[in-house]
């Protein structure tokens, strides 16, 4: 079966009314734009002798057509930037929900007493998987579609772009957690193993932590769990704007902050420690679902670290309020 046509099956199937709240990608009508475009150029193209030319009565020729990318790279921002927005949010709600605290936390185990509210949770993080990997699909299939019809690169430059916008779907930090909620749900909270079209697993005892998600026709994504600072498995990590993972010690002192003061604190010129991007650290991602991923499966290397963030965390608060009181008082 085609793409186009698992595509809309999809769109049509059983969570259509899941997805109706959400945006996609218009896989079919992007690929009516790329079709016009072939048709306006066999046009053009009737005259010239098939014998010497026989590419360009199939093919688009030209690197920049104006049919194309009036429509098709600005309709495809909007969607996958839609389509970034609705995940991030659904995610970060579904999220709040499992790792409540406080009277809430209270509220929903009393909800459990006369509904299975974790189950819902655990179908709503699997729509959401197939939601994103398969969009993702979409749009490097249609990329390569535009690359073809055009005999071009333009396709893989606005992958490079999406990318450098921080809107490429397959590696947002939501991804991650949400793979780490499926693992820690399946792994210690008594709910059933869910299979669906992708499927996560994660290595933490091997030299290089890894999570890795496995999408349809067998492709395979890596995310390195291994903090570029200090070189060990994350702990209490944090994902930077630009998408880079470090434990929130190491980030903090990346940032010239104090742990106590967070990374809301740091000033915006501050750059990632990889990319050397400016202002990634303001809207940080805290990975609450994967900090309590390492804590199930690696509990002694978790503990070591707590401690030792403890103790960093009272000798900076000692050394700051030292300071500030020598500021005050005057000696």
């Amino acid at each position: 079966m085609k793409f186009g046509e698992t595509f809309k099956e999809y769109l049509h199937g059983d969570q259509e009314w899941f997805l109706d709240k959400f945006s996609h990608v218009e896989y079919k009508r992007l690929k009516k734009v790329l079709k016009s475009c072939r048709t306006c150029k066999a046009t053009k193209t009737e005259k010239i002798d098939d014998e010497e030319n026989p590419a360009l009565s199939q093919f688009c020729q030209c690197q920049s057509c104006p049919v194309c990318d009036q429509m098709f790279f600005t309709e495809l921002m909007r969607e996958a930037t839609d389509i970034a927005g609705c995940f991030s949010s659904r995610v970060r709600h579904l999220l709040h929900l499992h790792v409540a605290t406080g009277m809430q936390r209270y509220v929903l185990r009393l909800r459990q007493c006369f509904k299975n509210d974790q189950q819902a949770l655990v179908q709503e993080g699997q729509m959401l998987i197939e939601y994103i990997t398969m969009n993702a699909i979409a749009i490097r299939k249609i990329l390569k579609k535009y690359d073809k019809v055009h005999c071009s690169v333009n396709g893989k430059n606005f992958k490079s772009k999406m990318r450098a916008e921080h809107l490429e779907l397959l590696q947002s930090p939501w991804l991650i957690e949400l793979g780490a909620f499926y693992l820690n749900f399946n792994g210690s909270d008594g709910g059933e193993f869910i299979q669906f079209s992708g499927s996560f697993a994660c290595d933490l005892s091997a030299t290089e932590p890894v999570m890795t998600l496995m999408l349809p026709n067998s492709v395979k994504l890596e995310y390195d769990l291994t903090c570029a600072i200090c070189l060990e498995t994350v702990f209490n990590p944090y994902a930077l704007t630009c998408g880079h993972l470090f434990c929130k010690l190491c980030a903090c002192s990346a940032a010239s902050v104090m742990i106590f003061q967070g990374l809301r604190a740091t000033s915006p010129d501050s750059k990632c420690p990889v990319c050397r991007e400016a202002g990634v650290y303001a809207n940080a991602v805290h990975m609450v679902e994967l900090d309590l991923l390492i804590k199930r499966r690696h509990k002694d290397y978790w503990k070591e670290r707590l401690i030792a963030e403890r103790g960093e965390m009272v000798k900076q608060s000692k050394e700051y309020w030292e300071s500030q009181t020598k500021y005050v008082i005057g000696y």
